[in-house]
């Protein structure tokens, strides 16, 4: 790989088309992972009372999924061989968007600074596996719509989408790691 973000693969698209089960998958597989900001924030504001939640305050959770996301990149950095993401600094943009949000400059000068591989893994609408719970509030149309908007900011910043086949997780990973000219 003749670039260090060659090695950084992105797993993106809407919420509960399982991106995270696939990343789990590969970190069994002896894969570096990186998890969702999202979940982790939502986690952690809700244990401390805190406002940043996309149900309370959305520009302030995006800004939280950027911070988390530019700190993952960073970390990633010291960690040998492939690493998968489960969503990346695109996502904030596709986020904002989403949400009816302005997009800060910051956020633009983050996702063009910070690269990845340039085929982006994007797990399409799959209403059969989706489910909501007490993290993922999201109804089945917002899920799409949010696969839509960050499918469009990735594409933007000059990203090549690979669609994720809607089938078995172990096929997933094949898929994926056949895509990125890896082996498990």
């Amino acid at each position: 790989m003749h670039n260090d973000c060659d090695r950084f693969f992105v797993l993106t698209g809407g919420p509960g088309f399982g991106k995270t089960t696939l990343i789990e998958a590969l970190r069994k597989a002896g894969f570096a992972t990186v998890p969702e900001a999202g979940r982790g924030i939502i986690r952690d504001q809700m244990a401390i009372g805190g406002p940043a939640l996309p149900w309370r305050d959305r520009a302030l959770f995006a800004e939280l999924m950027l911070s988390w996301e530019l700190r993952s990149w960073q970390v990633a950095q010291a960690k040998p061989g492939p690493v998968f993401f489960d969503r990346g600094v695109p996502d904030t943009i596709g986020y904002l968007r989403l949400c009816g949000l302005p997009v800060p400059d910051h956020a633009v000068n983050a996702a063009r600074a910070f690269r990845y591989a340039r085929h982006i893994f994007i797990a399409p609408p799959w209403p059969e596996i989706f489910a909501q719970d007490d993290e993922r509030k999201q109804t089945l149309d917002e899920a799409i719509r949010t696969h839509d908007s960050v499918a469009g900011a990735y594409a933007e910043l000059g990203y090549e989408l690979v669609p994720l086949p809607l089938a078995h997780v172990e096929e997933r990973v094949r898929f994926i790691l056949d895509k990125a000219g890896l082996r498990a």
